[in-house]
């Protein structure tokens, strides 16, 4: 286990149950370790907390802690077997770097598959487009797509999830992200993509990047691993789409483009926002698909035209792709919606956008809750990895809250204050500018009426979610009595 390793998610799909996923001398001849005794997994995982019966736990060092402190855990909890850079009475393969012997793994994984393997990254909408195009993919071949779990994209969570592929899988879909150059060119060699998608391009980790431009190469990296023959997805309607296009062109990949805009290879041509979702009717070619898209929001059109894309390219079913975006529902931190109990009686409309946050997630989400009907309140945090241009970032939101007809806004964070200072300007938002998480939960519960729609959106690291926890405890709570 490592102090930056993702957060354990409890109820993730195990991928493999009741199937062998490696034995023990497969997991050696992998990494090039030495197996104590034999044995089989049926998982892979390096977090104690999420260890199950089956699973292959792997003791990750880090520089606070060191995953060998948690073996006994681990095998109390069911694991069966390890891999370990220090000999232990459990069993095991003995390895001299145990992130050496993840990516091994993860190697050994990719080679044995003879599945389509599509990559995703951008600035915005990575996990939403990969649980939706998971889902889209499954509806062609259930149960034979493998994908990331949560937001499992970086220098540990993408060989994780390569690892974690059982062999059988048609089809595997698994999300890549960075916050510095170079980053995504280990990840995608890793990965070896037959299918790179670019979801989207705009400000995030901009304090580790000269501009914009810099983040489009960044995220152009992912075509460096395409397989030959390859397939770029690339959204037509950005800025930088030559800029990506040239990218994968060096790799000569064929090259898809999705948007609204006149010349994309698959596009919106007309779309319809009702009560249910956004109706839109696309064009491949020649060909014509209608569907609707269960999430609010322009942006999910964008997201649901890549998804199209590379069903298509994957040789999926795009018509059964179709009925999964009707089906969609949000994810915990980015988009889920629920009603919760207030104490008084009554009920406010929950919208959980508190994973993360950056100005074009900030827009897109405040445009949903724009939609929204009854009194709106937004809960947002301040934005982080901006950069010298964090302030004007920030300030800038203040035209999309007014925009959106926000009644209350609880602003969190001393990165909200020209945010505060705009609308302080402005004189037509009600705001309240607070420290942290505790003190926005307070601020929300003192205004919190039956009827309002909430939206909660900030960067991770302020622990938003708690309040979104709080809020739909409570909801099953007042349910229960």
């Amino acid at each position: 286990m490592r102090a930056d390793s993702p957060t354990p998610d409890p109820s993730r799909k195990r991928e493999g149950d009741l199937t062998s996923l490696y034995t023990a001398a497969e997991i050696a001849a992998a990494t090039g370790g030495t197996a104590s005794a034999d044995f089989t997994v049926t998982g892979v995982t390096f977090d104690s907390r999420e260890v199950g019966p089956g699973d292959l736990f792997i003791a990750l060092t880090g520089e606070l802690t060191d995953g060998h402190r948690f073996l006994a855990q681990a095998f109390a909890q069911g694991a069966a077997g390890a891999i370990v850079s220090q000999p232990c009475d459990y069993p095991h393969v003995l390895v001299a770097d145990t992130m050496a012997a993840l990516e091994s793994l993860a190697r050994a994984a990719r080679a044995r598959t003879s599945a389509v393997v599509i990559g995703v990254t951008g600035s915005v909408g990575k996990t939403g487009t990969k649980e939706a195009l998971a889902a889209a993919l499954d509806r062609s071949d259930p149960g034979a797509t493998h994908k990331s779990v949560k937001s499992y994209n970086n220098h540990t969570g993408v060989p994780l999830s390569l690892a974690r592929m059982p062999a059988a899988s048609r089809f595997a879909v698994l999300e890549m992200g960075m916050n510095h150059a170079g980053e995504l060119t280990a990840l995608t060699g890793l990965l070896r993509p037959h299918i790179a998608i670019v979801t989207a391009i705009a400000p995030a980790h901009t304090a580790f990047f000269s501009g914009v431009k810099a983040i489009a190469d960044a995220k152009a990296e992912i075509f460096s691993g395409l397989q030959p023959g390859g397939t770029a997805i690339i959204p037509f309607d950005s800025p930088y789409r030559d800029r990506l296009i040239a990218a994968a062109r060096m790799q000569d990949a064929r090259i898809v483009t999705f948007g609204t805009g006149e010349g994309a290879d698959v596009r919106a041509t007309e779309t319809l926002v009702r009560p249910a979702g956004t109706f839109v009717l696309a064009k491949l070619g020649a060909r014509e698909l209608s569907f609707t898209i269960g999430q609010p929001g322009e942006h999910w059109v964008s997201n649901a035209l890549a998804i199209i894309a590379a069903v298509d390219a994957a040789g999926g079913d795009f018509g059964l792709a179709g009925l999964a975006l009707g089906d969609l529902a949000g994810l915990p931190g980015r988009g889920a919606r629920s009603e919760i109990a207030l104490p008084g009686g009554g009920t406010a409309t929950l919208f959980d956008e508190s994973y993360n946050a950056n100005p074009a997630s900030m827009r897109a989400t405040l445009a949903v809750l724009a939609a929204a009907p009854g009194r709106r309140i937004a809960v947002l945090g301040e934005m982080r990895e901006l950069g010298d241009d964090s302030s004007s970032y920030h300030s800038d939101l203040a035209g999309p809250i007014e925009a959106a007809e926000v009644a209350h806004a609880i602003l969190v964070g001393e990165q909200m204050r020209p945010l505060a200072q705009a609308l302080s300007l402005a004189g037509r938002v009600h705001f309240v500018h607070v420290a942290d998480a505790a003190a926005a939960r307070a601020a929300l519960e003192a205004v919190l009426a039956p009827g309002d729609a909430v939206l909660v959106k900030g960067s991770n690291a302020l622990g938003l979610a708690a309040i979104v926890r709080a809020l739909n405890e409570r909801c099953i709570q007042e349910a229960v009595r």
